[in-house]
């Protein structure tokens, strides 16, 4: 049933296979932050599957979104005439079900679809929405063998608590559930070819760096360009898609799209990432259950990830920006504010300084997307490994040397890799400075943590490494953009 549009997605495509071909009722949530692609994969998966599809309205009022009911009901009907709305959530579900019994949908030998798009949105303040659905399915749905329910929503965090995590009438109700992320290099790649654009690995990353693996960005790319004139159409021209994107789906995504804000600006003045307890107060947020909530709602959205650093309690998580565009969006088009920038903008910015600590940064956040690529290259694809970051700071007035280590792949056969990540326009040299350095950080994480593991001094660069003294008597591991694909 999956058809040759769809670029990657080779689990979500598994798992809406099985419940094509299940024998039972299905329910099926979908999440994933919006132009991730959700609609289009259920759309396109599924087809003429879909009997009965309904798409939330934003801040749309009851009465608006009932109506909103009606004509998809108008739509699935195939009626020349509008049906008058229903009165409430449960007349439009009991309409629903009298819709799904008529005898030319009624067949036994094939699955029926009903797709619910953008759910979050229909369920508005006192709209008894999520009451009617959980009845739907528990008194009708549940019991209907050919019916496979699909609900999708951009709001992750709401998802997760009111369907996958219920603790009302949809408690454990979900037969399946697919958290949509954005494609991967290699997806990113497929997709691009498929749409005849042709660009090297290298261009690939930098317009990766830049927007991530969102398909809707991805699909504003033109060939014929390079990554770099892509950039200049779809985030710096006056009317590029891009410009003003920042704002609308972060109004889209969070009711408190201020705070959320608020919490990233904070978070992208200080890459390395920031402790809850540094992060809040600089933010202006109290701790407690308002602030969890929007470090959850970003975290599961994916504009932002936490990891405990090796060695750390589970309260002193680290946050950072993991979201390409967040990131492009503060450093290089929040700047301009309506200025127009001017053809050619961020072609002629290649040579600032600016631009290569944006893209060292950047491609460290690629690279920890792409930890089980990184294994594969390393020959560790099947051992048990957690990775984390890690950093030491010695007490105050301490003769001890501090250090800091981006990606730690702990591994079970008693060894550990200590990640260098490098972003560079040709082959990377190690001199006698960085060989140096390298050699403090193995030497400081060796002394503090005690390990008895052996160590492996892994970099991860663009082109590789130019061998010479300095590289052979530190870097036991050297891998390249390639392994990333």
């Amino acid at each position: 049933m999956a058809k040759e549009k769809i670029i990657g997605r080779t689990n979500e495509t598994g798992i809406l296979t099985k419940a094509l071909h299940s024998p039972d009722p299905e329910f099926i949530a979908v999440y994933g932050r919006r132009r991730v692609g959700k609609t289009f994969l259920i759309r396109e998966f599924f087809e003429d599957t879909i009997c009965f599809e309904m798409v939330g309205v934003h801040q749309a009022s009851l009465k608006e979104q009932l109506k909103n009911f009606a004509h998809s009901l108008k739509s699935a009907i195939g009626m020349g005439i509008l049906p008058q709305a229903p009165e409430s959530w449960f007349e439009a579900f009991s309409i629903l079900e009298q819709f799904l019994e008529s005898p030319n949908l009624n067949q036994k030998t094939a699955k029926r679809v009903v797709f619910i798009d953008e759910l979050p949105w229909f369920n508005t303040p006192k709209s008894g929405f999520l009451p009617a659905l959980e009845h739907f399915w528990n008194s009708y749905g549940s019991k209907k063998s050919n019916l496979i329910l699909v609900v999708c929503g951009s709001a992750a965090s709401w998802m997760i608590q009111k369907i996958v995590h219920s603790k009302g009438g949809l408690h454990n109700r979900l037969t399946r559930q697919i958290r949509l992320l954005p494609f991967t290099l290699q997806e990113t790649e497929q997709f691009l070819q498929s749409r005849g654009i042709s660009l090297s690995r290298y261009q690939i990353i930098s317009l990766y760096m830049a927007m991530g693996g969102v398909p809707f960005y991805l699909l504003q790319a033109e060939p014929g360009l390079s990554s770099a004139q892509i950039l200049d159409n779809i985030c710096f021209s006056k009317d590029g898609v891009l410009r003003n994107e920042f704002e609308r789906l972060f109004a889209s995504l969070f009711d408190q799209s201020v705070l959320h804000t608020r919490i990233v600006e904070v978070l992208q003045q200080k890459r390395s990432g920031m402790s809850r307890n540094t992060l809040l107060p600089a933010a202006k947020i109290p701790s407690g259950g308002t602030a969890s909530l929007l470090l959850k709602e970003l975290e599961e959205s994916g504009f932002i990830s936490s990891a405990i650093p090796y060695g750390k309690k589970s309260n002193e998580a680290i946050y950072r920006i993991s979201d390409e565009f967040t990131l492009f969006y503060f450093d290089w088009i929040k700047p301009l504010g309506k200025r127009d920038a001017g053809t050619g903008y961020w072609m002629s910015q290649q040579n600032d300084p600016k631009i290569r600590a944006w893209a060292g940064y950047t491609f460290e956040g690629v690279c920890l997307k792409h930890i089980q690529q990184i294994k594969n290259a390393l020959g560790i694809g099947m051992v048990e490994t957690f990775h984390v970051p890690w950093y030491y700071s010695p007490p105050k007035n301490s003769p001890e040397q501090g250090a800091q280590i981006d990606l730690l792949i702990d591994r079970k056969d008693a060894s550990v890799n200590l990640c260098e990540m490098k972003f560079s326009e040709s082959e990377f040299t190690v001199d006698a400075d960085y060989e140096k350095k390298l050699r403090q950080k193995k030497e400081v994480f060796k002394n503090v943590t005690k390990t008895r593991k052996t160590i492996f001094t892994t970099l991860i660069t663009t082109f590789g490494i130019i061998g010479n003294s300095h590289s052979r008597d530190i870097v036991s591991n050297e891998l390249t953009m390639e392994c990333l694909f």
